[in-house]
C-alpha cells in the first residue's frame, strides 16, 4: 500500500504539522507504538557488557557508563529488542592480528550469552523470525545476535558455523577498513568488492541461514552480494546518498535494486552520515591525532571510552561541528521510504555506536518515530512492518534458503 501522502506534499506536511513541531507523542501514537513489535537492527550496547559499574537492568546516564540502551530506557521507549552486535575493530591483518580478532569476537559473543543467562526473566535469545513475537508476548526483550566486521573469522572462516550454533543470525562483512573478505566503503578498494574468501563466506552464510548485512561495505560489494546471495540482504544501519552524499550511504538506484531483490535498508542516525557537520581537514587532522593518542581507533580500549568521548566532544566544540537533528534523520527516512517502499525499510539507529541526534537522544525517544510516521499517513500495518516485519521477513527467507539447500543436497 502507498502512504496517504507522498513526495513534496509529505515533506511539507511533516515540516508544518503542529503535532511534530515540539515532538509531542499523541496518546494514539503511543498506544500504537506499544501495540506493535519494535526492533532496532543495530544495537552496539554489548560494548558495555564487560564494563565495571554498568548494569543493563538500571538506567545508565552518567559517564563513564552512560549508554543509550538499557532495560529502563527500552521500557520507556517501547523497544522490544533487536540485533545486538558483536563488533570487532579492524586491526592489522597479520596472523597475530587475526588471532586477536578471533578472540575478541568470541569474548563478545560470550558476554552476550552471559547476559542472557544472568537475566532470563528480562531477555531471551531469538533464533527464528517467529521467536520475536513470542518473546515479546512473554514480557521479555528480544535478542538476535549479529556480527559487525567478519575479521574474527579471518583466521578460521569455519568458525561461522560455531557462531551460528551459538545464536548469530546476521553477518556484516567489513567495517571502516578493508579486510580479508571485502572492501570497506571508507577506504580505497583492494578486492574490487569481495575477495575469493569473501565469496566463500557469502555461500556459507546462505548455507547456514545467516542474513548478510552490507552496511560499511563498498558499492561493489553491494552489487556482488545482490548477484551472489540466494537470500535477500539487509543494510542494518545506512542512510541515503541523495540526502547527504557520504561513502557510508547508498544511492537511490541501489536502494531500488535492494527492494527489487526483497532486501531491507534500516536507517542509521549517526550525525555525520546524515548531514555535512562541517568537519574540515583541520578537524580531521586533530581527530586522527586524538585517536593516535589512544593507540589508534582499532586499539581504543573500553577503559578509555569515557575519556575519549569527553575529549572528542571538546574537539567537536572547538571546531564548531554541527549536530544532526531528528528533522535530519527523518529526511533520510522519508526519502528512503519513497524510493524503496515501506515494505523494504526499517530502523537501525546505531545506538551506543555513535548514533542518536538532537531530539532522538536514546531509545526512550523512539515513540517520536512512530508518531511522525503516523502523522505522515502510514498505516499501522506499514509502521509495524518498518519497525520489525520487514527485518523478520528477511530472517525468515534466509532460513528458508538454508532449509532448501540442505534438502537439495540430502541423499536421495
Amino acid at each position: 500500500m502507498k502512504p496517504l501522502l507522498s513526495g513534496l506534499a509529505l515533506a511539507l506536511s511533516l515540516a508544518c504539522a503542529p503535532a511534530l513541531a515540539d515532538d509531542t507523542v499523541s496518546a494514539e501514537a503511543r498506544a500504537l507504538h506499544e501495540r506493535i513489535l519494535t526492533l532496532d537492527s543495530h544495537l552496539d550496547t554489548p560494548s558495555f557488557f564487560g564494563r565495571d559499574g554498568w548494569d543493563i537492568l538500571q538506567r545508565n546516564d552518567a559517564p563513564p557508563t552512560a549508554s543509550q540502551v538499557d532495560l529502563p530506557k527500552m521500557i520507556e521507549g517501547g523497544l522490544d529488542g533487536g540485533l545486538w552486535v558483536i563488533y570487532t575493530g579492524q586491526r592489522g591483518r597479520t596472523p597475530e592480528d587475526d588471532r586477536a580478532a578471533r578472540d575478541a569476537g568470541l569474548v563478545r559473543l560470550v558476554e552476550i550469552r552471559e547476559l542472557l543467562a544472568a537475566h532470563p526473566d528480562s531477555f531471551e535469545l531469538a533464533l527464528t523470525a517467529d521467536d520475536a513475537a513470542r518473546i515479546r508476548d512473554a514480557g521479555k526483550r528480544v535478542v538476535y545476535i549479529s556480527i559487525e566486521n567478519a575479521s574474527p573469522l579471518s583466521a578460521d572462516p569455519s568458525l561461522l558455523a560455531l557462531y551460528h550454533r551459538l545464536g548469530v543470525r546476521v553477518l556484516g562483512l567489513v567495517h571502516t577498513s578493508n579486510n580479508d573478505f571485502a572492501d570497506s566503503a571508507s577506504t580505497p578498494p583492494e578486492w574490487n568488492g569481495l575477495s575469493d574468501k569473501g565469496r566463500a563466506l557469502v555461500a556459507e552464510a546462505n548455507r547456514l541461514g545467516i542474513v548478510l548485512d552490507h552496511s560499511h561495505a563498498s558499492d561493489a560489494v553491494f552489487d556482488q552480494l545482490i548477484a551472489l546471495s540466494k537470500a535477500p540482504i539487509i543494510l542494518s544501519h545506512t542512510g541515503a546518498d541523495a540526502i547527504h552524499e557520504h561513502p557510508r550511504n547508498i544511492d537511490d538506484a541501489r536502494i531500488r535494486t535492494l527492494a527489487e531483490h526483497g532486501g531491507v535498508i534500516l536507517v542509521n542516525s549517526l550525525g555525520s552520515y546524515l548531514i555535512d557537520t562541517g568537519a574540515t581537514p583541520a578537524y580531521q587532522s586533530d581527530l586522527r591525532a586524538l585517536y593516535e593518542r589512544f593507540g589508534g581507533r582499532a586499539n581504543l580500549s573500553e577503559a578509555n571510552y569515557a575519556q575519549f568521548d569527553r575529549l572528542r566532544g571538546e574537539l567537536d566544540a572547538k571546531h564548531g561541528l554541527k549536530k544532526a537533528t531528528l528533522e535530519d534523520y527523518f529526511a533520510h527516512i522519508l526519502h528512503i521510504i519513497e524510493v524503496a517502499g515501506p515494505e523494504h525499510v526499517g530502523f537501525g539507529a546505531d545506538w551506543d555506536g555513535g548514533g542518536g541526534v538532537v531530539g532522538l537522544e536514546d531509545v526512550s525517544d523512539l515513540p517520536k518515530i512512530t508518531a511522525r510516521l503516523l502523522e505522515a499517513g502510514y498505516t499501522e500495518a506499514q509502521i509495524e512492518a518498518m519497525w520489525s516485519g520487514n527485518l523478520l521477513r528477511v530472517i525468515r527467507e534466509a532460513q528458508a534458503v538454508a532449509v532448501a539447500e540442505a534438502d537439495a543436497s540430502a541423499p536421495r
